[in-house]
Parts: structure tokens; C-alpha cells; sequence
């Protein structure tokens, strides 16, 4: 059964997901030559442009954002399966999904934290693959909420979402989930260009500090 409670810490685990993606892709646009980890409209842009400009280093680039996004969609959709109408508020798949997910940037705060959080070559591309993988699991996994609007990345349809509910008579709070996923996603991008301006070293933390949190409540949610 639905409960209020149960629907805010939902709804409070996508404002940190939102975080997450934000960072993620802040992080990949300064690092990892422009490509982004979940804006995958802006990067097949980006990838039509390298190759009218026969900039090889860029598409590949954006090529491997592209296709870890896609793979993590995949594997997320296997691992946290589809909604379906006698789904609890947590899904117990949720947590498998987000764990994966975690333990993925896990491994990218390792070849961060090891390239003197300076990657550059093989390793700036491959922690560019594994972070899109990630992002792309974070998608699919929130996908099982089977909640309507209820997004983490690519969120230019939730802005949409957004504006069209406030001119057409809705109340802010009746959009508040939407403004503030919007917000976190900004304040996390706005985190992690900070850090990686001044304290580099602590620029993972953007990543998996609000997955630890989500991954609590989801545990607490389905025990």
C-alpha cells in the first residue's frame, strides 16, 4: 500500500539521484573532452558535429558515452525489470538496481583516485564508459518506480513538464518533485565543478555520497 511517507523518500531519492547525474555529467564535460554521460540528445549532436569536422578524437569520445549509456540501459532493465500494477512503493529490484550502479562508481572513484585525479588517455575514456554505464542503469532503474515524469537524467522533458503544469494552472507544489530534481541536478553539476577546481580529490564523492543515501532509505524501504 502506498503511504505518504513512502512516496516523499521516493520522491526525495530522486532529488538525490539527480545529484548523481549532475555531477556525472558536469565531471565528463570538463574531463573527458566535452562528452556527456546522459544527455545523449546533446551528445549525438556533438557526435554529428565531430564528424562534419572529421574531429576523430571527439567522436570516439562521444562514441563511448553513447554506447556505455546504451549498455547500462540494457543491463538496468534486466536487473531492475519493468513496473508493473501490484509493484509496492519500493520495488526491492530498485535497490539491486542502484547497488549495481554504486559499485560502478565505485570502481571509477578507484581510477580516479589512482590517476591523481588527472585522467587522461585510456583511462579518462574508460572512466567516461563506466560512468555512462552507470547513469544509463540509474535511468532504467528509476523507470521501475513506474511513476510518470519521474525522472533522473535527460530531464529536458521534466522542464517541460514543469513550465507547461505552471501555465496551465497547477499549483508549485503540485510540481515541486519536478523544480527540485531540476535544482539538484544543477547543485550537483555547480558541486562538482567546485571540487574539481579546488579539492579534486573528493570529486567521486559528488557521485556516490547520494547513492549511499538512496541505497539506505531503499534497504530501509523493502526490508
Amino acid at each position: 500500500m502506498e503511504t505518504t511517507g513512502s512516496l516523499r523518500l521516493r520522491d526525495a531519492a530522486a532529488v538525490a539521484l539527480g545529484v548523481t547525474s549532475g555531477a556525472t555529467d558536469a565531471i565528463s564535460f570538463i574531463v573527458f573532452g566535452g562528452a556527456f554521460t546522459s544527455v545523449m540528445t546533446g551528445n549525438l549532436v556533438l557526435l554529428g558535429i565531430s564528424v562534419a569536422h572529421a574531429n576523430g578524437a571527439a567522436a570516439r569520445q562521444v562514441g563511448v558515452a553513447i554506447i556505455g549509456y546504451i549498455a547500462g540501459c540494457a543491463a538496468g532493465s534486466r536487473i531492475a525489470g519493468t513496473a508493473s500494477s501490484g509493484d509496492p512503493v519500493w520495488p526491492p529490484a530498485i535497490a539491486r538496481g542502484i547497488g549495481v550502479e554504486a559499485c560502478l562508481f565505485v570502481v571509477y572513484a578507484a581510477g580516479w583516485w589512482a590517476s591523481d585525479a588527472r585522467p587522461t588517455g585510456a583511462v579518462a575514456a574508460s572512466l567516461l564508459g563506466v560512468s555512462a554505464i552507470a547513469l544509463g542503469i540509474q535511468s532504467s532503474t528509476v523507470r521501475r518506480f513506474g511513476e510518470r515524469g519521474l525522472a533522473t537524467t535527460y530531464l529536458t522533458g521534466t522542464l517541460t513538464t514543469l513550465v507547461i503544469s505552471l501555465t496551465t494552472g497547477h499549483r508549485l507544489r503540485d510540481v515541486s518533485r519536478h523544480l527540485l530534481i531540476l535544482i539538484a541536478l544543477v547543485c550537483g553539476a555547480a558541486l562538482a565543478a567546485l571540487l574539481l577546481q579546488h579539492v579534486p580529490g573528493f570529486v567521486p564523492l559528488t557521485q556516490l555520497v547520494p547513492l549511499i543515501i538512496v541505497l539506505g532509505v531503499a534497504f530501509w524501504q523493502t526490508r
